[in-house]
């Protein structure tokens, strides 16, 4: 690799770096370093009306509303919505009251699980709902910007990211593409549950998503203060299947 190359960060990196070095501010002082845009963060530092006042509730509420939520999706007591008036009502903005970090995995969607309508529920997807880089930013937005007051991450059983990972680990196993970086990043909370007794995957699986709720508590100025001042709560969830419910766990 020639010297240049290696002695300057990409581009992207480096933007993703000053984007965490600069997320501990607050609207008004991103607005000034010229992070966000004008609107965003003067919509932020007026706390204008929001659009859908019941979800400006505190961590705790959030919590039990969105249990509530998945109790009646479990039952099939799941509310109609009217998305007409609910497209309307979010076309000037949002404030979810959840924000939920979950696998890209086709049988699972946050949204029916906790019986959501629009503008309720802040979605960043990823196969085996790890923290990485992009989805930080994300729940970082949903937080300072938004006011999101919960943050759920949420795995769930028969996870392919988590047993592709299995394999790799066990087995030395080698994937193509991207989906070996995916694996790697897995790694981590597969390897210290080898040895433990039960099912690996689903020890897994649990410990993967107790180690991404730690990872959200420790790794950001913006989600560290709000945890701090009592104005967000992250908990961990694992979703069954068959029958739909959500096992908190962290």
């Amino acid at each position: 690799m020639c010297q240049s190359c290696d002695s300057n960060p990409a581009p992207d990196a480096e933007g993703r770096r000053r984007f965490l070095r600069l997320a501990g501010l607050g609207a008004g002082a991103l607005l000034l370093a010229g992070v966000l845009p004008d609107r965003i963060a003067q919509a932020a530092e007026k706390k204008a009306p929001p659009p859908k006042p019941q979800n400006s509730i505190s961590p705790d509420m959030a919590l039990q509303r969105l249990i509530k939520g998945n109790q009646r999706y479990i039952t099939g007591a799941s509310k109609t919505h009217d998305f007409k008036s609910e497209r309307e009502a979010l076309v000037s903005g949002q404030n979810p009251f959840v924000a939920v970090l979950s696998c890209a995995d086709s049988r699972i969607a946050p949204e029916y699980a906790f019986d959501t309508a629009r503008g309720d529920l802040f979605a960043v997807r990823v196969a085996g709902n790890f923290v990485t880089e992009e989805g930080l930013a994300s729940l970082e937005y949903s937080v300072l910007v938004l006011g999101a007051p919960l943050i759920l991450v949420l795995g769930h059983e028969n996870c392919g990211a988590l047993a592709a990972g299995i394999k790799a680990v066990k087995d030395n196993a080698v994937f193509p593409g991207q989906i070996q970086k995916l694996t790697d990043a897995l790694k981590p909370s597969i390897e210290k549950v080898l040895k433990e007794p039960g099912d690996l995957l689903e020890n897994a699986t649990v410990q993967n998503v107790k180690d991404s709720v730690q990872s959200l508590k420790n790794a950001s100025p913006v989600l560290t203060e709000a945890l701090s001042k009592g104005t967000l709560k992250i908990v961990g969830g694992i979703y069954r299947l068959a029958s739909g419910k959500v096992d908190l766990i962290a």
